[in-house]
């Protein structure tokens, strides 16, 4: 059947099939997958039992030509256009290949709001997803990461929820880097209503994504099954901050099926909001604490984060003999040269001539026969058990 109701166009059939199908239905999507996305109209308008997909039941399949009757891809379109978006699918240059990895369960489709190449940016993004009602320390964090990934030239991909994905997108946003929103809802609407004026300046600096047809609204279903379009858009995700059962587990689980790199950022062992990031960390995925480490792992070969040491002090630049005979002197008392030197084990000469050294660069000081600390060299030395 061709006519206004079918589209044959395969991008007219993905429009029409959006309003038919839900995210992440597999029974569908291998249905699409061997029949075509316009076969699979015809058979939707034919209303025909005997059409039904495998695996549909009668009440379903009733079910999707109810919602079959009310498609209008034409409309759908007209809309996006208006609203200055555009319906990027499979085959389209812009369509990103990571997507395909979802098998059955990838999108029909991506409503795309902003100027930038979805497929370009995806080749070199992170997911940083977390809590809701965050803490001001994974605020802090995921600001941090995201300016960090931004500033080293990665697209920071989030939900554009409270929390985490707030902070994350405002990260990357004041770093003046790139950011995307996938959203569980139209894209022409906004959600959460708080996130407005977020929303709409990430789609001018950034984009905003979605499968769902213009106007649609989101359900608690419709977010978790969004989370496995970031997990497979990006090449690693974050976690900060997540309770046990928080959805952005549900991010990075996608994220290790899909064979992608799994991040957390540890929070204090007490607290709840980071629970389910340490159960993370205890099985398979990464601990990170900067973007250079996040960097380190998504990155190319040669992308290393900086070696981690402690502060230089003044100690760690004397010679090892030196700083031997420096730690064979008594906290508290001062010692004979021979004392020193049995401590040092080294010669009693030897002692003596490192002890002069020292003395002259204030860490010791002659007192009658013996030989005692400065304040200096207390504060040098590493706390230990108290001398007698």
């Amino acid at each position: 059947m061709s006519g206004p109701g079918a589209p044959d166009d395969e991008r007219a059939a993905r429009v029409f099939l959006g309003r038919v199908i839900e995210p992440g239905d597999e029974v569908a999507g291998r249905w699409v997958r061997e029949t075509g996305a316009p076969g699979a109209v015809r058979q939707l308008l034919r209303g025909a039992d005997e059409d039904a997909p495998t695996g549909v039941s009668e009440r379903r399949w009733a079910g999707l030509r109810a919602r079959a009757g009310a498609a209008d891809p034409a409309r759908d379109l007209a809309l996006a256009d208006a609203a200055g978006l555009r319906f990027v699918c499979p085959g389209d240059t812009e369509w990103p290949g990571t997507l395909d990895d979802l098998g059955d369960a990838r999108p029909l489709g991506l409503w795309v709001r902003g100027s930038p190449h979805l497929r370009m940016w995806a080749l070199r993004s992170v997911a940083v997803v977390g809590a809701r009602a965050c803490t001001e320390y994974g605020a802090h964090m995921a600001t941090a990461l995201a300016a960090g990934l931004a500033e080293r030239g990665w697209v920071v991909v989030s939900g554009g929820a409270y929390g985490v994905d707030g902070a994350a997108h405002r990260g990357a946003l004041g770093a003046d880097g790139a950011t995307v929103a996938v959203l569980a809802c139209g894209v022409d609407r906004p959600y959460p209503r708080g996130h407005t004026g977020l929303i709409n300046r990430i789609a001018e600096q950034g984009l905003v994504v979605g499968e769902l047809p213009p106007g649609e609204h989101p359900t608690p279903s419709r977010f978790v099954l969004r989370n496995r379009v970031i997990a497979a858009l990006t090449r690693g995700t974050v976690v900060v901050e997540a309770a046990h059962r928080s959805g952005s587990l549900v991010t990075a689980r996608a994220a290790r099926r899909l064979g992608r790199h799994t991040m957390g950022v540890p929070g204090p062992a007490t607290s709840a909001l980071s629970a389910g990031v340490h159960e993370l960390l205890r099985g398979e995925a990464v601990l990170v604490t900067d973007a250079a480490e996040v960097v380190e792992l998504v990155g190319d070969m040669g992308e290393l984060a900086p070696e981690r040491r402690g502060p230089v002090l003044p100690r760690d630049l004397l010679d090892p003999a030196a700083r031997r005979v420096l730690a064979a002197l008594p906290g508290r008392r001062a010692a004979p040269a021979d004392e020193v030197a049995r401590g040092a084990q080294t010669t009693e000469d030897d002692a003596v001539a490192r002890l002069y050294e020292l003395k002259a660069l204030g860490y010791v000081e002659r007192l009658g026969d013996g030989w005692k600390l400065t304040r200096q060299a207390v504060l040098s030395v590493r706390p230990g058990p108290r001398q007698p």
